[in-house]
């Protein structure tokens, strides 16, 4: 279980793994939120298609007390198109490129190259405050099929009424003291071929499933690079998802094999919280570069971003059914396309 939740936040602590800390952004004043935002926003939009998928395999729903246990990988593959994001120097008011760059790498980016960005903010009296940090390059190459990946371990039950109920749990957990998660999913999956009539007799399905996750991760900043010009006091990250799922349900359901779909609607939305006192240290020099000494600035609590994700989906997938024991792969069409694949230990 331990194992199944390292591999959920990958897509959150790996960014903070990173030689560059998250925290050296914090330099770039008002102008660290929207590149924080650019950065993660792939990531954060990926992980909430990639919580969304993989609640059902079929359409028919469990005898009454009938269970399965069923563990899956979803894995949302980001566009080409998010995977780097422009940098319009009308946007900021304190950083820029210099080397000339238009364009930057997001979380999700193949490129792991870091970008050197120089800061300069007037202090009103002739002088500035100038100083410089690296934007982090993509990880996408660390990750499977260089996409999101949203690991799951669910429990299904049969209920009266043709009814399934569906739980995705992960207690409170903390790893190496710098990060800790929880994870709670909910899910409800009704028949509602019972309702059709002659469409009983056939090996046709036809269900409606409704699921939520809740996500929970925190980040404690460990300020090892005393050389950032950035001093971290009870600093963290946290990161709060909450998705949620409505679809229709269809499969063909033989002894050795099942084809199933479905259509539906797909709603996420995830904030993400830096927290913290943090003691900022710039040199001052004056319009012709020159250098006047130094200055720190201390601020508190400074970001605080939110990233949404909604929209239609449809999924195509078939599962091998080997007595009890079941083999299943699907695709879902959505803004990030999603594969899943996974198996299953399923009774009645």
């Amino acid at each position: 279980m331990k194992t199944l939740v390292a591999s959920i936040i990958i897509i959150l602590s790996v960014h903070f793994a990173k030689g560059q800390e998250l925290e050296s952004i914090l330099l770039a004043a008002d102008d660290a939120t929207l590149l924080t935002e650019n950065y993660l926003n792939p990531g954060m939009k990926g992980l909430m298609y990639s919580m969304n998928d993989g609640w059902a395999t079929t359409a028919k729903v469990h005898k009454k007390f009938g269970f399965d246990i069923t563990i899956g990988l979803n894995a949302s593959i980001v566009p080409n198109s998010a995977k780097t994001f422009a940098f319009l120097s009308e946007e900021y008011a304190y950083v820029s490129l210099p080397n000339g760059e238009s364009r930057l790498q997001t979380i999700m980016s193949e490129n792991s190259v870091d970008t050197k960005i120089d800061i300069s903010i007037p202090t009103g009296d002739g002088t500035y405050k100038v100083g410089s940090f690296t934007m982090p390059g993509g990880i996408a190459e660390d990750l499977p099929l260089n996409a999101v990946p949203a690991p799951t371990v669910q429990v299904g039950f049969g209920l009266p009424f043709k009814t399934d109920i569906k739980a995705r749990f992960v207690p409170n957990i903390k790893f190496d003291n710098d990060v800790e998660s929880n994870l709670l999913g909910f899910g409800l999956q009704h028949d509602l071929t019972q309702y059709l009539g002659v469409f009983e007799r056939l090996p046709l399905s036809i269900s409606v499933l409704g699921a939520f996750t809740n996500m929970n991760v925190v980040y404690y900043i460990q300020d090892e690079n005393g050389s950032d010009g950035v001093m971290v006091t009870d600093g963290k990250t946290e990161f709060k998802l909450n998705t949620w799922t409505v679809q229709a349900l269809a499969s063909l359901d033989f002894k050795l094999i099942t084809f199933y779909g479905g259509v539906g609607y797909n709603n996420g939305k995830t904030t993400v919280k830096l927290k913290g006192d943090y003691l900022l240290t710039y040199d001052i020099e004056d319009s012709n570069g020159n250098y006047m000494g130094s200055v720190d600035e201390s601020i508190s609590d400074p970001i605080n971003l939110s990233f949404a994700a909604n929209g239609m989906r449809a999924t195509l997938g078939t599962r091998l059914n080997l007595s009890i024991f079941k083999i299943f792969a699907d695709y879902t069409f959505q803004e990030y396309n999603t594969a899943t694949l996974g198996i299953a230990f399923s009774v009645r």
